[in-house]
């Protein structure tokens, strides 16, 4: 194997065609601005290296990248390959990954605008991302442990599975196609429109608008928080742990929670039946006193308390304990919603009124 070794390199097309190299703690960049630098190589090893120059890995096959830094001038870094593993490595240029094939890519750092078009075969793990319109048109996609934030994500995808993520992204899923999101967490309003046989599975889905115009939509014991005129026109079998605000024409199928704020059955094409469970356990919010945790006393961590907008985490159960989901002690918080009716001003609009059954005698 041939090695370069903290060596510098500028010129155009620097490494081209290169088959069995090692590239050691080297850097590109420089006046001559070259681009291309390791162009149609193959069984490459990326160790420890800077890259600050366009495109360099096109049409490559094999490659380890490890320890590295793609730099937000490091434009459309690896297009048209195949065969390519990624490991603690930060990719900060425009479209660093498009139409490629069998991609893995394990704690990395990601910021990069449309990043990820038209591939097949991407495994994402313990890897952070911040991206607009992140992976579109990809398909067969297995992303765990992934925090995302963006716009416009997994539009148009196909085949893929997400297990123990975190995405806050509006528009997500849109158009999506035989999908599974497992034990996730899903925030952004407009979540999945025109999605196809996509299932969520024990995951909490928040924000405004979702899951509308969808076909085979299936949701399995999910928590669903600030989501208003949920499910319109859409085919779906859903289980929800808890309430909503709002449900509007679901087309067809069933849906089954305890509580709806609203029913809106207006069309008459809206022929899915909803069935509300009985009664179930509450548990009294620690910062505003209201009964408005649904569950047992075990599984209300991290509720959001739609009153004054506390998040009960298990951390900050004492007055004076820091609760790092709500940035605040809870002495705070409850001072906060005696003065201003929220555990922190930001929320004011997002907080409700006490219902008949969650008042502090129940």
């Amino acid at each position: 194997m041939e090695t370069y070794s903290n060596e510098t390199f500028d010129e155009e097309r620097a490494l081209y065609g290169s088959t069995g190299l090692l590239v050691d703690h080297c850097r590109f960049e420089g006046p001559a601005d070259g681009e291309s630098a390791m162009k149609e190589s193959r069984d490459i090893t990326v160790k420890d290296s800077y890259f600050d120059l366009r495109y360099p890995f096109w049409h490559d096959t094999h490659v380890v990248i490890t320890d590295s830094l793609m730099t937000e001038h490091c434009r459309a870094a690896l297009w048209y390959s195949k065969d390519v593993r990624m490991e603690r490595t930060k990719a900060y240029g425009i479209k660093a990954l498009r139409e490629c094939e069998n991609i893995e890519i394990r704690d990395c750092d990601i910021c990069s605008p449309e990043f990820g078009w038209f591939n097949d075969s991407v495994r994402m793990k313990d890897t952070t991302a911040e991206s607009e319109y992140f992976m579109m048109h990809s398909k067969k996609l297995y992303f765990e442990n992934v925090k995302m934030r963006g716009k416009y994500s997994f539009q148009y995808i196909e085949d893929s599975e997400f297990v123990k993520c975190t995405f806050d992204t509006k528009d997500a899923f849109w158009h999506a196609k035989n999908v599974v999101v497992r034990d996730s967490l899903v925030k952004g309003e407009y979540l999945a429109w025109y999605c196809e046989n996509v299932t969520f599975i024990n995951c909490t889905i928040v924000g405004t608008q979702p899951l509308c115009y969808c076909k085979g939509l299936k949701l399995v014991d999910c928590k669903m928080i600030d989501a208003d005129l949920s499910f319109e026109k859409s085919e779906v079998d859903a289980t929800i742990i808890g309430s909503v605000l709002s449900i509007k024409n679901p087309k067809s199928g069933e849906i089954r929670l305890s509580h709806a704020d609203e029913l809106i059955m207006d069309d008459p094409d809206a022929k899915a039946v909803i069935l509300f469970d009985e009664p179930e356990e509450r548990q009294k919010c620690p910062c505003c006193g209201y009964y408005t945790l649904l569950g047992s006393e075990g599984d209300t961590a991290y509720e959001i308390c739609p009153v004054c907008y506390w998040e009960n985490d298990i951390s900050g159960e004492y007055e004076t304990s820091y609760s790092g989901a709500n940035d605040m002690t809870l002495a705070e918080g409850r001072a906060n919603y005696e003065k201003y009716g929220a555990c922190d001003p930001r929320f004011v609009k997002k907080c409700r009124p006490p219902k008949k059954e969650e008042q502090k005698h129940a």
